[in-house]
């Protein structure tokens, strides 16, 4: 008779030993008066099984867990997306370095008198230009010179002229050009262009007629007489016309002239059509000139399309987050925690809940987050009134923006607030400028880790609680300035979600140390389940020689009784 284990699976662990029939599963003993029969498996499982009850219960302490860390997790998300989309307010316009909502511009045009203002001027506008109005009229636009040849019967045939000479525009540079006898109209043609991005003087040829052909040569550039002359050989361009015998242009189709215009009174000369440096950040496309009398209405300002957007973008991610806290309070009937509810009771998600409505509960000024629409309807979900919005946005739109975003300012003229960044801060900043007045550094109370030193621009470094802020220093001489800093509703917020979601941040410290005790009780499991491999093996060793023993007791005992018998018989 013998003994075996099956194939005994644990959680993470697998043992095995070799298997006899299913008559192993049981030993028995016979004699003359008994027989006995062993569940060996049966009692090997058993034990086996009392020694992974502690495995399984950590497993599901596991479990528990892991379902916290992902709920944790998507709360840390939306927490990151309600930070982001609040990046654009949560900044107050400063410059023209400025990139988020309040920076955005919008340009309209106008016009007063016969004329169209779509059909006059195009225009863009960066952001952060100064808003403002403005009266244009265009005089003349800037034209290129245009000069054309006289007529010749073919394009293809051989001209045979031979010779070189220089092209280009006045004030750029010329290009020496070589002509052969084999050369068509079209060949001369090819050749000119072959430079066009050296002299800038662009060929053509223009059918007047059939069989009239004319070259033309139109310079690339606004304001610039095309420059000629014959160095060797045949003169090419008097043989075909384009010049005459002085070597002036013989007939001169467009001149070149700058563009003459008028903004707020004042006269104004550019060599090109497209103008970018009159107002900065903005750039005029001048299309034609406005008739005598007529003029162009320009107005910029703020494009509170895009302050609208990240108010709604706002409310859509802050419901996003709500959704995520409910779900995590939800409740059965008898007022337990749904089983879905695996952060109920959860003191830093309710924390960070709390902060939010109260920071959306507050005012700036006398104005609240009600005078811009925002409100809860009856379910509790935050919603914006965009009629609301779009008035206040039009009569206050400084209200606004101090509601809204951190403002920043010094107590010198001398330092220039260049951005605000997103975690406003107050404070003293010294500066350090050395005997030849160049700016050399920058501390607050002798720490000078916060900031960095670029020329006359002082950087506050990434990491810190400085960072974003940016400044320009026009003073001499050392000294200290007192910088002051307030925070709106959204850069509050922003800072809330911002600090919570980040990678250390409240979530992530809570994720991490879940992991951090999962990864411990893992560990116990591994070993409980290796320990309890380990038994099995040990036990199936044991019964095995228990098995044996009785098998060799059951022999002796028959071997007795046959002997006994033998001895009775005679």
């Amino acid at each position: 008779m013998t003994v075996s284990s099956a194939t005994s699976s644990t959680a993470g662990t697998t043992s095995s030993s070799s298997s006899s029939p299913s008559s192993a599963d049981t030993v028995t003993t016979t004699g003359t008066t008994n027989s006995t029969s062993i569940d060996w498996t049966q009692l090997i499982q058993a034990e086996v099984n009392a020694k992974l009850a502690s495995a399984t219960a950590i497993t599901t302490k596991i479990t528990a867990n892991q379902a916290k860390i992902s709920a944790y997790t998507n709360l840390q998300t939306e927490l990151s997306t309600l930070a982001s989309g609040l990046t654009s307010l949560s900044t107050s316009i400063v410059n023209s370095l400025a990139t988020n909502a309040f920076a955005t511009r919008a340009a309209t045009i106008s016009s007063t008198g016969d004329v169209s203002a779509s059909s006059a001027l195009n225009m863009s506008v960066n952001s952060g230009s100064a808003t403002g109005n403005h009266t244009l009229q265009i005089t003349q636009l800037a034209t290129a010179q245009k000069v054309i040849g006289s007529s010749q019967s073919s394009t293809s045939t051989a001209l045979g002229l031979s010779g070189t000479f220089s092209l280009g525009l006045a004030g750029g540079t010329s290009s020496a050009i070589t002509i052969t006898s084999g050369m068509s109209m079209q060949d001369i043609v090819d050749t000119i262009n072959a430079q066009t991005s050296t002299t800038n003087v662009q060929a053509s040829i223009v059918q007047v007629s059939s069989g009239s052909y004319e070259m033309v040569l139109t310079g690339t550039q606004d304001a610039a007489n095309i420059t000629y002359s014959s160095t060797s050989g045949d003169d090419i361009l008097n043989k075909l016309g384009v010049t005459g015998t002085s070597g002036a242009f013989t007939n001169v189709l467009q001149a070149a002239q700058s563009a003459e215009f008028t903004l707020d009174g004042i006269s104004l000369t550019r060599n090109t059509n497209d103008i970018s440096d009159v107002l900065s950040g903005v750039t005029f496309d001048l299309l034609q000139p406005t008739p005598s009398g007529t003029s162009l209405n320009i107005s910029i300002q703020t494009d509170t399309s895009q302050i609208t957007s990240a108010l709604q973008s706002f409310v859509t991610n802050y419901n996003a987050f709500r959704d995520q806290v409910i779900a995590q309070s939800a409740q059965n009937s008898d007022g337990t925690a749904s089983s879905s509810a695996v952060l109920f009771g959860d003191s830093t998600m309710r924390d960070i809940m709390t902060q939010l409505q109260q920071v959306l509960s507050g005012s700036v000024g006398s104005m609240t987050m009600a005078d811009l629409g925002l409100s809860f309807n009856q379910n509790n979900e935050l919603q914006l009134d965009t009629g609301t919005l779009s008035t206040v946005l039009t009569q206050n739109l400084a209200g606004v923006t101090s509601l809204l975003s951190a403002q920043t300012t010094t107590s010198s003229s001398q330092l220039s607030v260049v951005n605000t960044g997103t975690s406003p801060q107050s404070f003293t900043l010294d500066l350090t400028v050395d005997s030849s007045g160049t700016l050399t550094g920058a501390s607050v109370g002798g720490d000078s880790s916060g900031f960095s030193v670029v020329g006359n621009t002082i950087i506050g470094n990434a990491g810190t609680i400085y960072a974003g802020m940016a400044f320009n220093y026009t003073g001499s001489t050392s000294q200290s300035i007192n910088v002051t800093s307030t925070s709106g509703l959204a850069s509050q917020i922003y800072q809330i979600a911002q600090t919570n979601s980040a990678n250390s941040g409240s979530l992530q410290t809570l994720i991490s140390n879940l992991q951090s005790t999962d990864d411990d009780m893992q560990t116990q499991v591994n070993s409980i389940q290796s320990d309890a491999a380990t038994y099995q093996t040990q036990l199936q060793t044991q019964y095995a020689n228990y098995q044996a023993a009785i098998e060799t007791a059951n022999n002796t005992l028959g071997y007795l009784k046959a002997l006994l018998n033998s001895a009775s018989s005679n």
